[in-house]
């Protein structure tokens, strides 16, 4: 992606694997959350819609997030936002601490806080 000052509504979030969204997940947030590397611009508050697949899931999940942290460095790997569910009824935070429990409480590094 080339960053144009530019910013994409909707966003294909891919998690091949369990290490990979406990890396991205954030269960600190009301609703939970994921952190999504990107190089493009956004701001706190815009509305981003993501597809979501999710490790040993075959169909994306679709959900409605919005932007809650920005992190944007000269290192791209570690540019991104944060992004908060907005699922009322925590289907998705649900379904990422269930395939992620027992690594919740650990202390391995994460791409959050």
């Amino acid at each position: 992606m080339k960053n144009e000052g530019n910013k994409k509504s909707v966003i294909s979030v891919v998690m091949n694997d369990k290490q990979t969204l406990y890396q991205a997940y954030m269960p600190f947030l009301s609703g939970g959350g994921l952190f999504i590397t990107t190089k493009y611009q956004y701001e706190c508050g815009d509305a981003v819609f993501i597809r979501l697949k999710l490790p040993e899931e075959t169909e994306p999940v679709p959900v409605a997030c919005q932007v809650v942290w920005i992190s944007f460095s000269e290192n791209e790997a570690t540019s991104g936002i944060g992004l908060q569910f907005l699922d009322r009824d925590d289907q998705v935070r649900n379904k990422i601490e269930t395939f992620l429990a027992g690594m919740l409480n650990s202390d391995k590094p994460t791409l959050t806080m």
